[in-house]
């Protein structure tokens, strides 16, 4: 058994017998499947009025982490069975918009802010999608 995360995710979605992908694919029923993705995954999101209610509530700081490890841990895996399911090489992908994330640094190497505190892109930024696009067709 692969214990990796990708390889459990493997495992589960053959146990569940979900669609799965070595490559990447478009399936003829993409439209269907986007609206089911995005409809289980706001049930997730929803997931966390219930947290905030628990942290207005005084609920335990330790309830509320357990509740907040679980929802991520539970979007996570939904998305990672989802880019399966696409055949997209997730772990990949995350890997280029990570680099692309540190491009937005300054030239000093460091966040650049404006005045309201939001984070702006860098001189050396650049946009993950050719790289992701390049990745997706081999090419990378």
């Amino acid at each position: 058994m692969n214990k990796s995360f990708a390889g459990r995710i493997a495992a589960m979605n053959a146990m569940y017998k979900l669609p799965a992908s070595d490559r990447p694919v478009l399936p003829e029923d993409v439209i269907a499947r986007l609206k089911k993705f995005k409809a289980t995954l706001m049930d997730e999101v929803h997931e966390i009025d219930q947290i905030v209610a628990l942290a207005q509530q005084g609920g335990a700081a330790t309830d509320i982490l357990v509740a907040m490890a679980d929802l991520l841990g539970d979007v996570i895996v939904y998305c990672r069975s989802e880019a399966l399911k696409y055949g997209l090489p997730l772990e990949e992908v995350l890997d280029i918009i990570m680099d692309s994330n540190q491009s937005k640094l300054g030239a000093d190497g460091k966040p650049i802010y404006d005045g309201n505190g939001k984070f702006l892109k860098g001189p050396d930024y650049w946009k993950p999608e050719p790289k992701i696009k390049a990745l997706l067709e081999g090419g990378a």
